[in-house]
């Protein structure tokens, strides 16, 4: 590597080598993926996803391209690579590749607004960090409103660095039951 220079541009990844540490993007990416699904001229948004409306099956919408859909969210996980921010939003999206209703749509055209609002986002690995692994996990616990099962994320950092993220929708669903004593 040393004979090509330093590292700028890896996988469609953007590395930023600076003398305090390294920064990851892929913003040229997201000005790509703007560009070939017109999106340059909609309004933005700051969240990627709505949180007081959650997706359903929508059995009654209107179908929308299967083909367009897929070709959004495949472009949208390619950018999770570098994109925690966007993890739950795309995975939500995904789940209805299969029939994708215009309600879905509008949720992955959410998705690009808030990326059109926040291009620049990436992971930043300080040079001068702990050696600590620290680990934080969340569940909602029965949350999904198709099926009630549970959707778990977390993420993991090497003191300050940020090394793995994970956003799954449990396979199965929990039973417990509560007995209450006099």
């Amino acid at each position: 590597m040393s004979s090509m220079g330093e590292l700028t541009f890896f996988l469609g990844l953007q590395v930023k080598q600076q003398p305090d540490g390294i920064f990851i993007s892929q913003d040229k990416y997201v000005a790509d993926i703007l560009k070939k699904f017109d999106f340059w001229s909609i309004r933005t948004t700051t969240t990627p996803i709505e949180s007081n409306k959650p997706l359903v099956k929508d059995e009654d919408g209107v179908d929308v391209d299967v083909h367009v859909y897929r070709s959004m969210i495949g472009s949208l996980m390619y950018l999770t690579a570098s994109r925690p921010d966007i993890m739950f939003a795309v995975c939500a999206c995904a789940r209805f590749q299969v029939t994708p209703k215009a309600s879905h749509l509008n949720a992955v055209k959410r998705i690009f607004r808030y990326l059109k609002h926040q291009p620049k986002l990436g992971l930043w690995y300080p040079k001068d960090s702990p050696f600590e692994l620290e680990a934080y996990s969340d569940s909602d616990y029965g949350g999904a409103s198709l099926d009630r099962k549970s959707t778990t994320g977390g993420c993991q950092f090497l003191g300050r660095r940020l090394i793995s993220w994970q956003c799954k929708k449990q396979t199965i669903m929990a039973n417990s039951t509560t007995r209450v004593q006099n």
